[in-house]
């Protein structure tokens, strides 16, 4: 089993290791006890060497791979190969502690960067602390250095597209083809002009145009490969789209760009009709079956009345 420790976990430890050790040294030795001080000393050393040799990149696997390679290009945010070469360190350590606060103060080359990320502002991430900006530092130093890094990334495909991936794309638009790693349908939250009836969800935009808007298919299939959004980054994070979804999806979006955006208040009004049509459907229903028993209940009353008068 793999274990991964934060630096503030490193401190427990030792704080722990070093309790039992205080405790032990006040009383008389014994074999036993000793054995336990070697046992808390390799417990502190594992620990330490575990942390220092899995959690960084763990750490870059689970917060910075979504939006950065290293050395398999752009997606979301820049490729990092080789980034301790275009900036120094302190610019860099900064940054990952607040990049919204050096943006706004108006550095050139910040600001260029969010300009390259359409617009995309990168999230303070996780436990992000000055020790944990320099660690990153290291791991992509060291992962730059290598001829193929483990954070290099999936190609996107330059395949031409066909009806048939058109047809695909649509299936896994609408969640009658299931995405391989269980993220969500993308009909969850977003419409698209030929989806019928209700439309598609409204918590995120209508896509109809998005390839129009992303410029292109380069774009569009990075920004697949790594949503950065707010809702859309939790989910993907752990379930990632495969590199053949993202193609078949750019393909439907490509001829979703030659069409006029679905408009909400078509929804809306067919969302009304459809309400409209079952509550009449539910107060005939009901008049049918308490009719027939309201019908039933007088008879009774009625025929026990007449009896009593002719008694």
């Amino acid at each position: 089993m793999m274990f991964a420790f934060e630096h503030s976990d490193i401190h427990s430890c030792q704080s722990w290791g070093e309790s039992v050790l205080e405790s032990v040294s006040s009383r008389r030795p014994t074999a036993a006890l000793c054995a336990l001080q070697v046992v808390a000393v390799l417990f502190i050393v594992f620990a330490s060497a575990r942390a220092f040799s899995q959690d960084t990149p763990d750490y870059y696997r689970q917060n910075c791979m979504n939006c950065h390679t290293v050395g398999g290009g752009r997606l979301t945010g820049p490729d990092l190969k080789d980034v301790g070469k275009r900036r120094e360190a302190e610019w860099l350590i900064n940054f990952l502690q607040n990049p919204k606060a050096v943006i706004e103060s108006g550095d050139a080359y910040a600001v260029k960067m969010v300009e390259e990320s359409r617009g995309v502002v990168m999230p303070i991430a996780p436990g992000m602390t000055r020790y944990r900006a320099e660690q990153l530092l290291k791991l992509l130093e060291a992962e730059s250095a290598l001829e193929k890094s483990q954070f290099e990334g999936i190609k996107i495909s330059s395949k031409p597209f066909t009806e048939q991936d058109r047809r695909a794309g649509y299936e896994y638009f609408v969640g009658q083809k299931r995405l391989t790693n269980g993220g969500a349908s993308c009909i969850s939250c977003h419409g698209m002009h030929d989806i019928s009836a209700l439309g598609g969800g409204r918590l995120g935009p209508d896509l109809t145009r998005v390839y129009e808007r992303l410029k292109g298919r380069t774009s569009l299939s990075a920004w697949l490969m790594a949503p950065a959004t707010e809702t859309m980054q939790p989910i993907f994070k752990s379930h990632p789209l495969e590199a053949e979804e993202i193609h078949v999806l750019a393909a439907y979006f490509e001829a979703g760009a030659a069409h006029s955006e679905a408009e909400p208040s078509v929804s809306r009004i067919t969302f009304l009709l459809i309400g409209l049509a079952i509550s009449a459907a539910v107060i005939f229903g009901f008049d049918v079956i308490w009719k027939g028993r309201l019908h039933s209940v007088r008879r009774a009353l009625v025929e026990a009345s007449s009896q009593r008068r002719r008694q």
